[in-house]
Parts: structure tokens; sequence; C-alpha cells
């Protein structure tokens, strides 16, 4: 098995959400895993294509790391790995 596969994503339907929700709803998610989710991955499917920008801007002010941005079938998908100082 790989590390990779190993690895917990947590998904997140930001459909039909305009700006800022999109940003505001994976801020809230990654508050609500706390801590220990240090180094886990959210998966956000958004409809607004401004999430494209907002979410990764958001991601590398507040320390995390982008994995991945796609266009599906006129949605997009943002991968983010949730990094927390656990000092």
């Amino acid at each position: 098995m790989s590390k990779d596969s190993l690895i917990k994503v947590h998904t997140l339907d930001a459909r039909r959400l305009l700006c800022p929700l999109p940003v505001i709803r994976v801020q809230q998610l990654i508050e609500e895993l706390g801590t220990q989710s240090s180094g886990e991955q959210i998966l956000s499917i958004c409809t607004d294509p401004g999430a494209l920008y907002d979410i990764p801007a958001w991601a590398k002010v507040h320390g995390h790391k982008l994995i991945d941005t796609q266009e599906l079938d006129h949605e997009y998908h943002i991968t983010i790995e949730i990094c927390l100082d656990n000092d």
C-alpha cells in the first residue's frame, strides 16, 4: 500500500456557493477538524470559478499546501493539504 493511499481526504461540497463562501467553508472545516488533521487533505468541489484563485491564495497565506486544481464537468476541484503548526 502506498503512502498516498493512507492520506485522509475530506470532501467539501461548495457547489452553488459564491465568493467568499467556498473559502469560508474550507476555513471552517479546518477549524472543526482540529490540530490532529495536519497532513490530511481537503477536496473542495466548487462551481464558482473564482474559487480556483481564492482557495489557493487563502491556503498559501495560512500555510497550507496546494495539491491540485482541476476543472471537471463545469466544476472546479481544488485539493489542499492541511498544514498546521502543532507546537
